[in-house]
């Protein structure tokens, strides 16, 4: 087999790969051989039809089947004798394809770029810290309140935070306008779902009272020929509704899982679920941390096929979110530039961290390994199973070993980078931080 490479481009190769037609006759000839035995033809018995019969059926795509196979296989073996690292499918053409003469073809695809890591001790990192305190316990357990809250009718005006029901005409210039009517629609007054004024005009409104709003769009609204228009609402308040939260009893805890402990022992288990989630949600800001600051200091070459392969992921996730149907919407109507940006940097993040990984020759730690999955299956009811299920699916197991062996990675930066430790509220460590500007 002749190889040849040729640079296309910063990451981009292109080979140019000779096969001698030995190798191709030979293959040919053996699988036709293996057909004359048990291919069924009319006329002949089987195993019994000529060579040259077998040959003038089937050969033409006998012949193809090789050379695909061929052609990939032989792919692969250039890639290792040249010590290239294809990132993404490349791009196969053939040249010369004739029978009887040498396969010629080019395979044209990008390599991963040899990164230069910064010295992990000249990184300033920022590490959060937090704890849970009991004023965070008890705004948890309101929270958990107002989401088992009922809605109880009352006879008096409404006041922010009631749920109202209501009919509602908008126009303008004494002109009804689409999307401005509804009947027996439902409101949460102050959570600033309509616009400004609306909700704070119902307020102080009876049931079955009429009151007209002079209000203004705002300047910027999705719906252009009503960006900054002055209109009229005439609304009709038809009930108010207060919400009513359940008392801290046996009854509300046990909906939480939570049975016969009372009020201290719900209080501890909020509490085991609060300092759980914030032990994750510091790590993965501390992880992103260490990212960034790699990425800052590092110039990584990303490969547009992995950029591709990312905007596709990005593209798919946002349906999944928006609860889109691929059978009836193309991702592909979301134009590239939507995800470009942020599957870039993605790339790079992910190539950084495989680079470490790498470099320090990281193996997932058994130890970690189990430690994750006992903490993962410690919020089931039978977490001896779920740590079963887990050592039983290699597919599984194997997810859990590659965020280990993240993390260990992490661990290692961490171990030789500057940390300045920074306090900060359990509201702000569970937020991200915000993304960064990108430099020009």
């Amino acid at each position: 087999m002749q190889v040849s490479v040729e640079i296309t481009s910063g990451l981009g190769r292109r080979l140019t790969i000779g096969v001698p037609a030995t190798r191709i006759d030979a293959e040919v000839a053996a699988r036709l051989e293996k057909a004359a035995r048990t291919v069924r033809l009319k006329g002949f018995r089987q195993g019994k039809v000529p060579l040259k019969v077998v040959q003038q059926r089937f050969g033409a795509g006998v012949r193809q089947e090789v050379l695909g196979e061929v052609m990939s296989q032989s792919f692969y073996e250039a890639v290792r004798q040249e010590d290239l690292k294809p990132a993404g499918q490349p791009t196969i053409e053939p040249r010369s394809m004739a029978s009887g003469r040498d396969l010629e073809f080019t395979a044209t695809f990008e390599v991963y770029p040899e990164i230069d890591l910064v010295d992990f001790a000249k990184l300033a990192i920022e590490r959060p810290v937090a704890e849970v305190g009991e004023a965070d316990v008890d705004r948890m357990i309101e929270v958990l309140r107002g989401q088992q809250a009922t809605w109880e009718s009352v006879e008096r005006a409404a006041a922010s935070g009631d749920r109202v029901n209501i009919d509602y005409t908008g126009r303008r210039d004494g002109v009804a306008f689409d999307g401005g009517s509804a009947q027996g629609s439902d409101l949460l007054l102050g959570s600033n779902r309509m616009i400004p004024g609306f909700e704070s005009g119902i307020e102080g409104m009876q049931p079955g009272e009429v009151r007209e709003l002079a209000l203004r769009f705002p300047d910027e609204y999705h719906a252009e020929e009503l960006k900054g228009a002055d209109v009229v609402f005439e609304v009709r308040l038809n009930s108010v509704a207060e919400k009513r939260l359940p008392e801290l009893d046996d009854a509300f805890f046990a909906r939480f899982g939570v049975a016969g402990q009372g009020l201290e022992g719900f209080r501890a288990e909020v509490r085991s679920n609060m300092e759980r989630e914030l032990r994750q949600a510091l790590r993965s800001k501390l992880k992103a941390r260490v990212l960034n600051a790699l990425h800052e200091r590092t110039e990584v070459e990303v490969p547009q096929a992995l950029v591709q392969e990312e905007i596709g992921s990005l593209r798919r996730q946002m349906l999944r979110q928006f609860g889109g149907d691929a059978a009836r919407f193309d991702p592909a109507m979301l134009p590239n530039e939507m995800f470009s940006a942020q599957a870039g940097k993605r790339v790079a993040l992910g190539l950084l961290l495989g680079e470490v990984i790498r470099r320090e020759n990281l193996k997932a730690d058994a130890a970690r390994v189990r430690e994750m999955v006992e903490d993962m299956a410690s919020t089931y009811e039978e977490p001896e199973e779920v740590v079963s299920w887990y050592y039983g699916n290699r597919e599984q197991l194997a997810s859990v070993e590659a965020v280990v062996l993240e993390d260990q990675a992490i661990d290692t930066v961490l171990a030789r980078a500057q940390l300045t430790d920074v306090p900060c509220s359990y509201e702000d460590a569970l937020r991200a931080d915000p993304p960064k500007q990108e430099t020009q």
